[in-house]
Formats: C-alpha cells, structure tokens, sequence
C-alpha cells in the first residue's frame, strides 16, 4: 500500500528536495505551499501523515494544524527553521505529534514518517478486535481496543501521542515512569533530554482529562523523577 503524504512547504526548493525524496522512498506525496492551500488538501484528500513548516505567509501552520484536529488525527510532524523551545512547545501544544528541525537528515525524516504511519495503521487495525478493553476511573472511560477516552460520557479529543501516554500511565497504575522511560516506550527513539516535549503533551493531556489541570488527580507529578497514575 503507498501511502499518502501532504507536503506544507511555502519554499519551493525545500519542498521538491523534500518531496522528490519521500517519492523515492515509495510514499506517494502531495505538496502545498502555505496552511490554506494544505488545509484544503487535508479536508478533501485521504491522508497517512502531514509534514507541515510553521512560517509561512497567510495560514501559518500552528493554525493549519490547529484546524486539521479539529476534525482528523492524521499523524502530524513540524519542520521548524528555528531551535528555540517556544516553537516546539507551540507546535506540539496544538495538536502535532512529532517535529524536526531545520537542516535535517532526510533519512531522519522518513524514518519518523515510516514510525508515526506505522503506528497509526496499527491503531486503526486493532479497531476490528471484537473484545473490548475498558478501563473506568470515576468518570473518565479507556477504551484501550479503540484507543479512545470519554470524560462523563463524551468523547475526548485525543493526538497518538496523547493516548499512548494515557494508556501507558493508566495500565501501570501508581508505577512511576521517568521522562526517558515515557520518551522511550511512546516515542519509540533514544531520549535525548528534550523535557519540553514530554512536558506539553503531559500538560495537553491534563487539560484534556483532568477536572482542574492545576491540581491534577489522575497524572500526578513527581519532582525530579517522572510521573504516575493515581486514578481509582
């Protein structure tokens, strides 16, 4: 199966560097040159995975990505121009799941294709599973077949990364996993002591689970080491 790849890319050497690339690694891919023109794609279009820049004239892409998940939770990675940790933290915070930054290895990048597209085709195969997994705390529901959550009977608006997290934390009750040990089994990649992005998806998480974000009950934090569950 080829598998269909959006390109958001408003430089148009970049974008047939890149694009000629994942072509021949198999991937059959579309390319857009600001948010609007990729969000358009996005509505029309089946999609594997999203490679999105963040500066672009018009839409940028936080806002292409940011209403992309208003409605799909195609897997979504960020090409940033700029190191800085506001970046990262403003990208994954609205909804994307991986990011890298410019200049890069384009082995690099299609290698964190090939893992988010695997990991979301394996999502969608065990759907078809006819045992269904719940987990109940109070009011929140897991349902761990379809990898989902609701929260008082509705549906919770979760990315991959966010349900991998939840459902690592809530299957290993009052263990404490470490920020490495999270990175390691959600991300699938070394750690390389990047705390920012276990720390926005943990907050994206929270805001998302939790009655008061502040004072989390479920995800608790322990300074200096990692985090547990405590959900009953």
């Amino acid at each position: 199966m080829q598998h269909h790849i959006l390109l958001v890319e408003d430089d148009a050497s970049i974008a047939e560097m890149v694009g000629g690339y994942l072509t021949k690694e198999g991937f059959r891919v579309t390319t857009a040159a600001d948010g609007e023109e990729g969000l358009s794609i996005a509505a029309r279009e089946r999609l594997d995975f999203i490679v999105a820049d963040l500066m672009m004239p018009g839409m940028d892409g936080l806002e292409m990505i940011r209403r992309v998940r208003e409605s799909s939770a195609v897997p979504i990675l960020i090409m940033s121009a700029k190191d800085g940790e506001v970046d990262k933290a403003l990208g994954l915070g609205f909804g994307a799941d991986d990011y890298i930054t410019k200049p890069f290895s384009m082995l690099e990048l299609a290698a964190r294709i090939k893992a988010g597209i695997r990991r979301a085709t394996t999502y969608a195969g065990r759907e078809e599973q006819q045992a269904t997994r719940l987990l109940t705390f109070d009011r929140l529901t897991i349902d761990l077949d379809n990898f989902s959550a609701m929260k008082d009977g509705a549906t919770i608006k979760l990315t991959s990364k966010e349900f991998d997290i939840l459902k690592l934390l809530a299957t290993n009750p009052n263990r404490v996993f470490t920020k490495a040990q999270i990175y390691g089994l959600v991300w699938q990649d070394d750690y390389m002591g990047d705390d920012n992005v276990i720390n926005v998806h943990m907050r994206r998480l929270r805001e998302k689970i939790e009655d008061n974000p502040s004072d989390p009950q479920l995800i608790k934090t322990l300074w200096a080491i990692g985090y547990k569950w405590e959900g009953k």
